[in-house]
Order: C-alpha cells, then structure tokens, then sequence
C-alpha cells in the first residue's frame, strides 16, 4: 500500500490510496480531477474507486466529473455528489487486491463526515482524516457540537499510534502557532516546529500518537489545556472543547 498526497485549490489534500500489488488506487477527496489523474498516470496507476470524507465541495466537488463511470464512489450521505456507495460507521471495503478501509463516523465539521483507515501491505497504516482532525487541530463545527468533536478525536486516537494521518488542508503552521499559545511548554510542539520549519507539506508525516502528545483538542485532561479553557476537573469535555474552538477561531497570533 502506498499513499500520494495531490495538493489542490490553495491548500486543500486529495489523495492516491494505491494498492501496488493490483496497480489500482481510490482517489481521496478528488476535487480537481485533472490533477488527480495526472499523478495517477504519472504513477502508472488506474483509479479504479472515489472515496469522499463529507460533502462539502471543496473535498466532494469532483465527484461529478464522470471521468471514471465504473468507479464506485464512497461517502456517508446522500448530499455527496454522484454518490453509489453509501458507507457507515465500522464499514468495510477493498481498494485492489490487498488494502483494506474500514469507516469511522466522525459527525460535527459535517454530520456526513467519514473517517477512513487504511492498511495493507508494506505500510504502517494511515487514516484520512478530512476536516475532522488536522495536524495539530481540528475542524470548525458546523454541523455539531464541542462534545461530538470530542467524540470524534477520541475515536481517532483510539486507533494504533502508528497511524499516519492524512488530513484534508495544509493548516499545520497556523495550529502550531495556536498550540504554542496554549500550551507553551510542551517539547512535542517544539519537535511539530521542525516538522512544519522542514517541510512545505506536513501531510503524511506524522502520526496518531504524535497527534495525542501535541494537539490540544486531543489533549482535554492536560492541566495546561484546563488552565487555558478555565475549567476544572469537573468541566464537561464538550464545553473544553466548545471554549478551544471558539479560542482558535479568534486566535490571530
């Protein structure tokens, strides 16, 4: 199994998820297509499958093209574009002969938002997060609540630290800022500074365990993160998280 990030618009992620034994990928998020299948040529792989996290266009807004009228197209509601497979929590299907994607149901950026973990062979395993979980944060809730969001992440975390994630948009550098503010003294950020200092494209690079050391909204039960919320032991996950976002909305550091 191997994975391509496609970077498209000003910085959105689609994806290959490819299955080398078979030579067939699914295209991630496609939404510019053209650029989508040149580096499918360019890898001398045939699509052969659409996966789509939710519906907003930027990640949906592809699908439509018809470039691949065989190709099933994957997503978790009806308001997908030229949906054919509607998939649901704990889902399972196959891209090629060997890698395997299984479903997590991640509603609150949308209430259609899928989260997808791949596996297969000659790769630790990787998830495609969408506007769920970025490198070091997480996407607005436009659709659901801090404590949906919460549930979301902790849904995430729960899968092999191992797993690199492949999130929807390039959003590390203005989340490394924020977690700076919040939790100053954590040398995990310090180490996300290299990452992002190194690398014009963070995707791919980092896993779930990175993400349950540096980024906050995973990191509820820090005291720093209590501190910065003003709640206590006692506060309630979803309004943390609730105040953490509206933070991060405001932040302009």
């Amino acid at each position: 199994m191997k994975i391509v990030s496609v970077p498209v618009r000003d910085d959105n992620y689609a994806y290959l998820l490819i299955d080398e034994p078979s030579n067939t990928a699914a295209a991630v998020d496609p939404y510019d297509v053209d650029k989508v299948v040149a580096a499918a040529k360019g890898l001398g792989v045939q699509i052969t499958a659409a996966i789509t996290t939710h519906h907003h266009h930027d990640h949906s807004g592809g699908n439509k093209a018809a470039r691949f009228p065989e190709a099933p197209i994957y997503g978790g509601s009806d308001k997908i574009p030229a949906l054919t497979k509607l998939v649901k929590d704990k889902d399972e299907f196959r891209v090629g002969e060997n890698t395997q994607v299984k479903c997590l149901a991640t509603p609150c950026h949308t209430q259609d938002s899928i989260c997808y973990h791949v596996t297969g062979t000659g790769h630790p395993g990787g998830v495609f997060t969408g506007d769920t979980l970025f490198i070091a944060g997480c996407g607005r809730f436009f659709e659901g609540t801090g404590d949906e969001m919460h549930r979301a992440l902790s849904y995430i975390g729960a899968l092999p630290d191992k797993t690199v994630v492949y999130n929807g948009h390039e959003y590390t550098a203005s989340n490394l800022a924020f977690a700076k503010s919040v939790d100053p003294d954590n040398t995990a950020i310090t180490r996300l500074a290299g990452i992002v200092r190194d690398n014009k494209i963070t995707t791919g690079l980092t896993t779930v365990g990175d993400e349950k050391e540096w980024n906050v909204f995973m990191r509820l039960d820090s005291d720093t993160v209590r501190h910065a919320t003003a709640s206590t032991p006692d506060t309630p996950t979803g309004t943390m998280m609730d105040a953490l976002r509206d933070q991060k909305n405001n932040f302009r550091g």
